[in-house]
């Protein structure tokens, strides 16, 4: 049976991403914040001071993406990059008093986004995706 464009789950999934990605860069745009910038902005917001390979670690990046996206969260004024005392090759990457503010104005945007886009799902359903994503993303990884 030869599978129609429609049919295949990672066209599913990239419509889907692409919907929540244009969403919430319009939602982060007055802020001067891009969506990939933002997710290392919420990793510091929840733990300050954490490494530039501890972000590559969370965020599944390459170390030259994550590098360049804290440079440029750095020249906004949001973060400093330090190097670290015990590990002079390690960067820790702290908040400015203006990425704390930021906080509090886009802290609640994503979570209000976290609501719109679960509205109607029940936990076992969000549950169940995470391990149908689980899943999929173990079945790709198999292919490197």
């Amino acid at each position: 049976m030869k599978l129609t464009l429609k049919d295949y789950i990672s066209i599913k999934i990239h419509k889907t991403d692409l919907e929540l990605t244009n969403y919430i860069k319009s939602k982060l745009e007055p802020y001067n914040l891009a969506p990939e910038q933002n997710l290392i902005m919420m990793l510091l917001w929840e733990q300050d001071g954490i490494t530039q390979n501890q972000l590559v670690e969370c965020l599944n990046k390459d170390k030259t993406n994550v590098a360049r996206m804290a440079s440029n969260l750095e020249s906004k004024g949001f973060i400093n990059r330090l190097t670290c005392n015990d590990d002079r090759r390690a960067i820790r990457l702290y908040l400015t008093e203006a990425g704390k503010e930021l906080g509090a104005k886009v802290i609640p945007i994503a979570e209000e986004f976290n609501e719109i886009v679960t509205n109607g799902i029940t936990v076992e359903e969000l549950l169940q995706l995470e391990r149908v994503l689980s899943k999929i993303t173990k079945n790709v990884q198999r292919l490197r």
